[in-house]
């Protein structure tokens, strides 16, 4: 499956704790999400799935994921159909073997392209 990994303005990876969640781009959007920090060894923190803005805005708050803060948090995103997010999320997470969250769906993977 070929995902649309989205950026910022000017084609830069977003920062978890200044993308404009009040955008109207966030409106009813749903998908898959990686959180990642950009330290001198760069690893993924997270990846998600479900209600972009929300999931977000937990992540912001989420001490788990902001102990990397100092390391700068980055995200991406990318629309994918209830149908497909269990799969994609598995495959992603089985992918990058992200810090924090341990527990992924038990799906077939969706094999999808990497944001970067």
């Amino acid at each position: 499956m070929q995902l649309n990994w989205t950026k910022c303005q000017s084609d830069v990876w977003c920062k978890l704790d200044s993308v404009n969640l009040e955008h109207e781009h966030f409106e009813n959007r749903y998908g898959v999400y990686i959180i990642w920090h950009g330290g001198s060894e760069s690893a993924v923190v997270y990846v998600g799935q479900g209600n972009i803005k929300d999931r977000l805005a937990e992540h912001r708050r989420d001490q788990e994921i902001q102990k990397y803060a100092s390391l700068g948090l980055y995200v991406t995103w990318a629309t994918v159909g209830a149908e497909h997010r269990n799969g994609v999320e598995k495959y992603l997470a089985d992918i990058w073997h992200p810090k924090v969250g341990a527990t992924h769906p038990t799906a077939e993977h969706i094999v999808v392209n990497a944001p970067w």
